[in-house]
């Protein structure tokens, strides 16, 4: 089951959990992320080219299911103007060891980072910047290249 959602809605983080549990195996592994409240950043807005990104994302949840065997990949992505604590993004892998379910969250949430087309832009009191990528993002997602 490979599951790849964009919404501008909350993300239930108990359904997207109870997507993933209910593929019965014994290694499920989760990554949620927040809107960060440190620097003083008041809200943070995704922009994503529709289409191209539920693609990107769908490929790299059908490379970590060929990759580790997963039972399922779940990637649910929010877009739109959020708060400091609303979640961001759910990534869910399922496998039946917990080796490949661990690996396999690990690749999708460094490599979403990098492959994915999103655009984010914080506001910081009266000001609002585009955000550009880290560096410590493209060493990530690099870890997980193929030889």
């Amino acid at each position: 089951m490979i599951r790849v959602v964009i919404q501008h809605e909350a993300i239930d983080p108990a359904a997207a959990f109870a997507a993933i549990t209910a593929t019965g195996v014994g290694g499920i592994a989760t990554f949620t992320g927040v809107v960060r409240a440190d620097d003083g950043v008041g809200t943070l807005e995704l922009e994503h080219y529709p289409g191209a990104t539920e693609a990107a994302l769908q490929r790299l949840a059908e490379e970590a299911v060929e990759r580790w065997g997963l039972a399922a990949a779940s990637v649910v992505h929010r877009v739109g103007v959020m708060q400091p604590g609303d979640l961001v993004v759910f990534v869910g892998t399922a496998a039946t060891h917990r080796t490949a379910a661990l690996d396999s969250c690990a690749f999708l949430i460094d490599r979403l980072k990098t492959d994915a087309p999103f655009w984010k832009r914080e506001t910081r009191g009266d000001e609002s910047r585009w955000v550009e990528p880290r560096d410590g993002d493209s060493i990530a997602a690099a870890r997980w290249h193929k030889p």
